[in-house]
């Protein structure tokens, strides 16, 4: 960045009647100098993290994107019966699972990792078993109250949209970008 600033202000020298914007949302935040006539913030605007060693709360960003969706199956397996595409998911325990009306057509990672989960009433509830393109399942083990119709959280205020790009090896803006067309929008 500090070669690509110099360079940048040799080239400023030689067009004094421009207008300059050199800063992203990385710079914006920690190269001032670099500032110039007018900067280009982008994934900051949505509240995510432009920085990979910083987390959105560390910059005192708030997101304005919450991608939610709701329960709608429960059911109790046996321990040894599976989910998902393949039956790559199998109950260790009895088990009790849900399944969430939202899948990679909605824009919800199909590559997700196990480490992945789902907060319902803000209750962690692991994604298990392959995404598919309408529905996820997650086990609602911790969550055994919870009922149809109930609220869940994907990515938002209590779920960082970093963390779940994260569990999917990629970055927030991708998310943010492919949420569906299918997706409601509501606009607060």
């Amino acid at each position: 960045n500090q070669q690509q600033w110099q360079q940048f202000n040799v080239l400023k020298t030689t067009h004094a009647k421009c207008v300059f914007s050199m800063a992203n949302s990385a710079a914006v935040m920690t190269m001032p100098e670099s500032h110039y006539d007018w900067v280009r913030p982008g994934i900051m605007l949505y509240g995510a993290s432009p920085l990979k060693d910083k987390t959105a709360a560390d910059l005192s960003l708030r997101p304005v994107m919450r991608l939610k969706s709701r329960l709608i199956s429960k059911r109790s397996l046996a321990v040894g019966e599976s989910v998902g595409y393949g039956s790559t998911w199998q109950a260790q325990q009895a088990s009790c699972i849900g399944v969430v009306s939202a899948g990679y057509a909605d824009g919800y990672p199909r590559s997700i990792s196990d480490q992945a989960y789902v907060l319902i009433d803000g209750v962690k509830a692991p994604v298990v078993g392959r995404v598919s393109m309408d529905t996820l399942t997650v086990d609602l083990t911790a969550v055994p109250a919870c009922g149809l119709g109930n609220e869940v959280e994907l990515w938002g205020d209590n779920l960082p949209v970093d963390t779940v790009a994260n569990w999917a090896e990629t970055i927030g803006y991708q998310l943010l970008s492919n949420v569906g067309q299918r997706v409601p929008r509501l606009h607060r």
